[in-house]
């Protein structure tokens, strides 16, 4: 009997992001998409509709013998819920970013999904795009050195801009940490290994805010999470990153990610892209030199290489990059933001992570090695 090529994907939430992911699983000839289902039918049928794939109902896709994979792009605060259900069912399981609100909800997924002998996976996927793949390919070539620290900056004014309903990025299971949090903390992981303590402060200088997007312009948002978060990673290698995320900065100048090591710092490009420049810059040099970017899926938004390197990872028994190992290592790390900002304490990581394999060079396109 030949091997199976594809794997069943099922997809719960049919909201803004799910576009980008139907858009970019046409790449991926692993993916055979069974389904969209959300709490609002009309929703999902329009979306499926605009796709051209089914529309479906949640419990359908979980009783579905063909779906494989769920995955799992509700609201954060659903995130948990809904993938216990999909496990319950038998479902591997790739989440939208944060793996949960909390890090003791997360463990719960991650021991369910252990003692059901299914996968967990989860956003952010962007680490594996070409521009992130070659900033750590540097790395590990040792240009930089022994790597001293960086920094790690996201500032915008607020969602409220742009976003159509923007009320949930200021509720619990908000704020810039959690939303994102995960791009960056999750490329310094795949840059830099796990991280070993957090020491933070952080503010909330609107307790209400107004929404200046449509439909919903002049409308006021209670604000329940910390707005502006500084803080420190230190990480097992002993590296020092200072890390900024803030939803009060109405403009700046700093680079997304900069690693400083003994023998030359670089720049990473915005780890919401898959994207962008690399470069480096030895002492006293007086320019930024460019790195090439030679690695694939760095020309696109591929939002759902993760679900395809999970389903490639699944039907060849090898272990998978944007795991729930590392999705959890990152939701203890965000939350001890919070911790440390309240207690004014240095707090350790208890979680363990090894850094996902690097993707090569020779990869193919559609095809994850």
């Amino acid at each position: 009997m030949a091997a199976r090529q594809r794997l069943g994907v099922g997809i719960i939430g049919a909201g803004n992001i799910s576009s980008q992911y139907l858009k970019a699983m046409a790449a991926f000839p692993v993916l055979d998409i069974r389904g969209i289902a959300d709490m609002k039918p009309e929703v999902a049928e329009k979306k499926a509709a605009e796709f051209g794939v089914q529309a479906a109902t949640v419990d359908g896709l979980l009783a579905d013998p063909g779906v494989d994979i769920i995955v799992n792009l509700t609201i954060p605060r659903a995130h948990v819920a809904v993938g216990l259900k999909a496990i319950a069912a038998g479902k591997h399981v790739y989440s939208e970013k944060p793996l949960g609100v909390t890090f003791e909800e997360g463990k719960k997924l991650v021991a369910a999904a252990r003692r059901k002998g299914v996968r967990i996976g989860a956003a952010p996927d962007t680490f594996l795009g070409g521009a992130h793949q070659q900033a750590r390919a540097v790395i590990d070539s040792g240009k930089l050195g022994t790597i001293i620290g960086g920094t790690a900056s996201f500032g915008v004014p607020g969602h409220e801009y742009w976003h159509p309903d923007p009320a949930f990025y200021y509720d619990i299971g908000g704020g810039p940490v959690l939303d994102m949090g995960p791009y960056y903390i999750t490329d310094l992981v795949n840059l830099l290994g796990p991280v070993k303590a957090v020491q933070a402060m952080s503010l909330t200088p609107a307790k209400e805010r107004p929404i200046r997007s449509e439909p919903k312009k002049g409308q006021l948002m209670k604000v329940k999470v910390f707005t502006h978060v500084t803080g420190t990673l230190q990480f097992v290698s002993g590296a020092l990153v200072q890390v900024s995320l803030s939803f009060d900065v109405p403009k700046h100048t700093h680079k997304p990610i900069e690693i400083y090591g003994t023998d030359a710092s670089m720049q990473v490009p915005d780890p919401n892209m898959f994207g962008g420049e690399v470069k480096l810059a030895k002492p006293r040099a007086p320019e930024w030199d460019d790195v090439p970017v030679k690695l694939p899926y760095a020309d696109a938004n591929y939002r759902s290489l993760g679900v395809a390197d999970m389903a490639y990872a699944i039907l060849s028994g090898r272990p998978h990059r944007a795991n729930g190992d590392l999705a959890l290592h990152v939701l203890e790390v965000m939350e001890a933001f919070e911790t440390a900002s309240k207690s004014g304490q240095i707090v350790k990581i208890r979680s363990k992570v090894e850094r996902p394999a690097a993707i090569s060079e020779s990869l193919k396109r559609g095809k994850i090695a």
